[in-house]
């Protein structure tokens, strides 16, 4: 279905074969009461949980801990105007459990930047929402003349 403004919602399994694709998104957090987003590596578990994998000693760590979160992954193609976008908000919660931390550390994501102590975090996907825009459409959903 395209909405009024040229895009196409996506449906909760278009949006989870789309973050499967892509090794790298965005957290949006609150950071001293304050909106934050950095750029984190991320693997999507069964069942659609985002998991990242970052120092047990970050400030990220401590700061997303039991926060409702939201984790955004894009794909733009500036040349075509065409591309997707899904958000993920949910939970986030440190990885307590000694063979979950197991678990993960063999098929989690590995970090880019690892360090000493590492700790997993689990975002529990509440809501999932995706657009797409098709290459070719005006922002009023009509096709441009070739």
């Amino acid at each position: 279905m395209y909405l009024n403004d040229g895009f196409r919602e996506l449906d909760r399994q278009e949006c989870e074969d789309l973050l499967a694709k892509v090794p790298v998104g965005r957290i949006v957090y609150t950071r001293q009461a304050l909106p934050a987003v950095l750029p984190v590596n991320f693997r999507l578990d069964p069942g659609g949980a985002v998991l990242l994998r970052t120092s047990a000693a970050s400030e990220l760590a401590h700061a997303i801990d039991g926060a409702i979160v939201a984790f955004e992954v894009d794909e733009v193609d500036g040349a075509t105007h065409s591309g997707w976008s899904v958000v993920v908000t949910g939970r986030a919660t440190v990885v307590t459990d000694p063979d979950e931390h197991a678990r993960l550390r063999r098929v989690g994501p590995r970090s880019w930047v690892p360090s000493p102590k590492e700790v997993f975090v689990r975002i529990e996907p509440e809501l999932v929402t995706g657009r797409q825009l098709v290459a070719g459409r005006t922002m009023y959903g009509a096709h441009l003349a070739p």
